[in-house]
């Protein structure tokens, strides 16, 4: 699957579903749902000839492991998985999904740990939390070779902008504004 580029509209709320169908990007996050919710959600995102990511690690009702994949790709369909756990993101690509490897950067161990984990897992991207660090987007590019997203704390156009300046292929936000 093609890496998702420009703006990632990322739905929290299932008000913002609407919305976020209505907008011109071609990708969007689904960030906290149930599982009872998720294969409509991915069904209605798809006849709108958008790609459905989802966050695998927030859908409630859905267990982290090989059977939980499992279920997804079987009956959910969706394009695309991002997670925090190695295990998850290894398990999508062996089950040919997008691999969004999703890390939080508190301090430079954290990030000397994520770039090691990054290029141990491979994912297809890496999504990085915050998004408003732009040197540290750049810095995982270039070590890494992975496309960034940035996302997390996205609130103004100059942070969007910020981001694809230093290299972000795409910007994920739950900010309804920025869509």
């Amino acid at each position: 699957m093609e890496i998702p580029s420009g703006i990632i509209p990322a739905i929290r709320k299932m008000k913002d579903f609407d919305k976020a169908l209505d907008t011109s990007y071609d990708s969007l996050v689904f960030l906290e749902t149930r599982l009872a919710q998720l294969k409509s959600l991915v069904t209605y995102t798809k006849r709108a000839n958008k790609k459905a990511l989802v966050h695998f690690d927030l859908i409630q009702g859905l267990k982290a492991d090989e059977f939980g994949m499992e279920y997804l790709v079987r009956e959910v369909k969706p394009d695309g998985i991002l997670s925090t756990r190695a295990n998850i993101i290894k398990l999508a690509k062996k089950h040919n999904l997008l691999s969004i490897q999703r890390i939080f950067l508190l301090d430079s161990l954290a990030l000397d740990h994520s770039l090691e984990l990054i290029k141990r897992i491979q994912p297809d991207c890496v999504e990085v939390l915050p998004g408003r660090m732009p040197s540290i987007i750049k810095e995982i590019y270039e070590q890494t070779k992975v496309p960034v997203i940035a996302g997390g704390l996205i609130k103004t156009e100059e942070d969007v902008s910020a981001a694809l300046k230093a290299g972000a292929h795409a910007v994920s936000t739950s900010n309804r504004e920025l869509w």
